[in-house]
């Protein structure tokens, strides 16, 4: 992760801002585990990551199970024409952040699902130590890996800096009724 000036600081945890709550129209997913497209467990909701400009959460921040940290994974790569380049999840780095709107939840067994997405995506995903800031350049790396098949693209905008132009994806299109 990269030093970000707090001044530029978009991203909070749920917990760090007192004067966001989830809504009563809401769902608190934190503590809820979260299962991919084929109902393996990833992991544990840990907290809810808002973005302070847009005003509402934009992430899930994951424990990530012990079985995924432990699952070999091909090394992260962007296409080929921008060069290719690695990561190593160091000891420690556990945790990692999913886009509200690549999940669903089950409301009547509280679990958070990714229908999209499954265990080997999450394998091969750059992690972070619990309460990391998160930086622009470590969301569009995790959306990268979310979409490695799609060959996916960011405008200038949306890789700028709190810039909430990243949030008018569909990724961000909250999938569970009601506004944090």
């Amino acid at each position: 992760m990269s030093k970000t000036n707090n001044n530029d600081r978009n991203l909070y945890y749920l917990n760090e801002v007192s004067d966001y709550e989830v809504s009563d129209s809401d769902k608190d997913v934190r503590g809820w585990p979260l299962k991919d497209k084929d109902g393996v467990y990833i992991g544990t909701v840990a907290n809810l990551l808002v973005s302070k400009q847009d005003q509402r959460v934009v992430y899930l921040d994951v424990e990530v199970d012990e079985s995924i940290l432990r699952t070999n994974h091909k090394t992260y790569q962007s296409p080929a024409n921008e060069g290719a380049h690695g990561f190593l999840n160091k000891e420690g780095e556990n945790h990692l952040i999913v886009p509200v709107g690549m999940v669903s939840l089950n409301l009547e067994e509280e679990i958070v699902n990714t229908p999209m997405l499954d265990h080997h995506i999450f394998s091969g995903t750059k992690r972070v130590a619990p309460g990391s800031m998160i930086d622009r350049h470590y969301e569009t790396q995790v959306l990268e890996s979310y979409h490695k098949d799609s060959q996916l693209r960011f405008s200038d905008e949306e890789r700028e800096a709190n810039n909430s132009a990243l949030y008018k994806r569909k990724d961000y299109t909250k999938m569970y009724a009601g506004a944090y």
